[in-house]
């Protein structure tokens, strides 16, 4: 994970493996809304929208996910919490809040955001 903080011109990016987590295509947008660094931990909010689809003869509506990561890098803890309404996830995981927990490798020290 890459984290660049916002400046006076640009917003603040998140990337995973390389890729920006800000993306749109016909089948949806996904926006990163805000990146909080609260020492040592990292906020980030992302929010979700996808497009009526159909897939395999099965449809599915509009749907929408608002995700909350909360990453403590001197740990290595991770925890999303996602609100999910409608579209594919809605019928595959269920309408409502899903919250999950890992752990990742820490950080090296000293962390420090780019």
């Amino acid at each position: 994970m890459k984290i660049t903080l916002a400046s006076k011109t640009q917003k603040a990016k998140v990337f995973l493996d390389d890729r920006d987590l800000d993306q749109s295509d016909a089948f949806g947008t996904q926006a990163v809304k805000s990146v909080t660094l609260a020492r040592p931990n990292i906020f980030i909010v992302i929010e979700a929208s996808f497009a009526p689809e159909e897939i395999m003869g099965t449809s599915y509506s509009a749907g929408t996910a608002l995700t909350h990561i909360t990453l403590d890098p001197v740990t290595g803890k991770l925890k999303k919490v996602e609100k999910i309404q409608g579209g594919i996830l809605g019928a595959s995981l269920g309408n409502g809040t899903h919250v999950s927990e890992e752990t990742c490798l820490p950080a090296k020290i000293p962390f420090k955001p780019q």
